[in-house]
């Protein structure tokens, strides 16, 4: 990530937190949003890249601010929006075996 921001100072700017209470939570949403993103796209997680780093934050947000497993509210896996930043760093798997 660059700006001189590190990753929490993002984190905790899109989820408007001015304490610093939560810090080790945010580190973990943070670290899980990141290894889901490696996991989802098929490649590492880079903080350089604008579109993946506009995930992780958006994704670990999500998840502290859903931290429950049932609400009233409507929740879903993902948040809208994620897969479509992350659609073009996604491995294509076909299935097909070239022999």
């Amino acid at each position: 990530m660059n700006d001189g921001l590190t990753p929490i100072t993002l984190l905790k700017a899109q989820l408007n937190l001015e304490h610093d209470l939560d810090d080790a939570l945010l580190v973990h949403k943070l670290s899980a949003a990141e290894i889901w993103i490696g996991s989802h796209t098929g490649t590492t997680f880079t903080g350089d890249n604008p579109a993946m780093t506009e995930a992780a934050l958006q994704l670990a947000s999500y998840w502290y601010e859903q931290r429950e497993g049932a609400s009233d509210i409507s929740l879903r896996p993902v948040p809208f929006g994620i897969l479509e930043l992350l659609a073009p760093f996604r491995e294509q798997v076909t299935g097909h075996v070239e022999g």
